[in-house]
């Protein structure tokens, strides 16, 4: 599955690594705003590397939750997504909307293998310095460079060059951050 090769999403291993995954989403995400120790904790539970100051709003939803890995002053807003079939990774400094969903599971095209179960998994590298707006989704195998913004609503199914706005379905480049 971490190699980006074809997997059987019904492996027993599998499957116990999702219903634990799944727990822990929802201890954390019953916690109150107050209980930032708890929260950091379970959140260390939940991902597979947590930076300093990380902060992730609940409700949150990942698949495995051990290949997110998020860097320091990293904010996710509510009702974040994190398809981890493939490591996610954030760099420092990443703000995330609400809503926002990341996907690095991906099936077969040909609808005789689809249908044969098989899944893959593309990671998804996200920079540092980068805002993501809400409810944009970020697809399997893309980058997004350092200090990039992703619009609100976007789709991006192609890499996000360094220092850009990135927005629309697909997401398109609109300008270059340097610009005034």
């Amino acid at each position: 599955m971490l190699a980006g090769e074809a997997y059987d999403p019904t492996d027993p291993e599998l499957v116990a690594d999702r219903r634990r995954a799944s727990d822990r989403c929802r201890r954390y995400n019953a916690t109150a705003p107050t209980e930032t120790d708890r929260r950091e904790r379970l959140l260390r539970e939940l991902f597979g590397e947590v930076g300093g100051d990380a902060v992730v709003e609940p409700p949150v939803r990942c698949d495995y939750g051990y290949n997110v890995g998020v860097g320091d002053a990293f904010f996710a807003n509510y009702g974040c997504v994190f398809l981890d079939a493939a490591p996610v990774a954030f760099g420092e400094n990443c703000l995330l909307g609400p809503g926002v969903h990341v996907y690095t599971s991906t099936h077969p095209i040909d609808p005789d293998e689809r249908a044969a179960g098989r899944e893959f998994g593309d990671p998804v590298t996200v920079g540092d310095d980068v805002w993501i707006g809400g409810r944009a989704v970020i697809t399997p195998r893309v980058e997004v460079g350092d200090g990039a913004v992703v619009a609100a609503g976007a789709v991006v199914v192609d890499d996000v060059p360094a220092r850009t706005v990135v927005g629309g379905n697909p997401a398109e480049v609109i300008r270059r951050i340097d610009e005034k």
